[in-house]
């Protein structure tokens, strides 16, 4: 949970609307607390679930979002999906218990500016907003050097092999070459099982393909699955 060890006022120079989404009450209180504290942060509305922070988003359109990541009917990183694409001008800082490389790593391919852990302080929540706001990004050196590495290997062979394909479809090409599940590709790209089975059927169609196999021979004879 959010420490709010800081009892004085803090200040930031504009006014920052923010939307807080946590499926748990303790954490939103939390925030709450601090946002009311601070100078220049206006508290616009709370969302316990990722749907419900689409349809927030939309309404309220705030400066910036704080968005837990793993929540029930939609999670944080396809929430965060969503509203970034329909809103860019939305910051979303995502909130993690712990720094796992991986699930921050989709949630800022997902569009998200940045990760503050639940344990962040008060001085650390105003300059994590303050910052996103700003237009700059949060995360930690672990997390910076793996978004050096992706930009710095050059384009990735699946996106030159199937061209026809988004990226988020080439993503899921690569795990079912890889023998995945669709259930376990939705586990492992942090999307619901209806979404999958949309992408896999997309992805039969534009590569023409009779059946899953098929595709599976498709996609390992272009490398990918390895």
């Amino acid at each position: 949970m959010l420490e709010d060890d800081q009892d004085e006022m803090m200040v930031v120079a504009d006014v920052v609307s923010v939307l807080i989404v946590d499926d748990q009450l303790p954490f939103r209180l939390a925030a709450r607390a601090v946002l009311k504290r601070t100078e220049g942060f206006e508290l616009v509305g709370e969302a316990a679930d990722g749907d419900e922070a689409v349809t927030l988003a939309a309404e309220l359109r705030p400066s910036l979002i704080l968005m837990d990541i793993n929540m029930p009917t939609l999670n944080g990183i396809e929430a965060t999906r969503q509203i970034v694409a329909a809103e860019p001008s939305i910051g979303v800082l995502v909130i993690t218990m712990g720094e796992d490389d991986s699930t921050v790593f989709s949630a800022i391919r997902a569009g998200a500016r940045g990760y503050l852990l639940k344990g962040a302080d008060q001085a650390e929540i105003v300059r994590a907003i303050t910052t996103v706001h700003g237009g700059g990004v949060v995360f930690g050196a672990s997390l910076a050097n793996r978004i050096a590495t992706v930009f710095t290997q050059g384009p990735a062979p699946q996106q030159s092999a199937f061209p026809q394909l988004t990226d988020r479809e080439r993503e899921v090409l690569n795990l079912i070459a890889a023998g995945r599940s669709n259930g376990q590709i939705a586990s492992a790209l942090f999307l619901s099982p209806k979404t999958v089975r949309n992408n896999v059927s997309t992805i039969l169609s534009k590569l023409q393909a009779t059946d899953r196999a098929a595709m599976i021979i498709r996609a390992r004879d272009a490398g990918l699955g390895t």
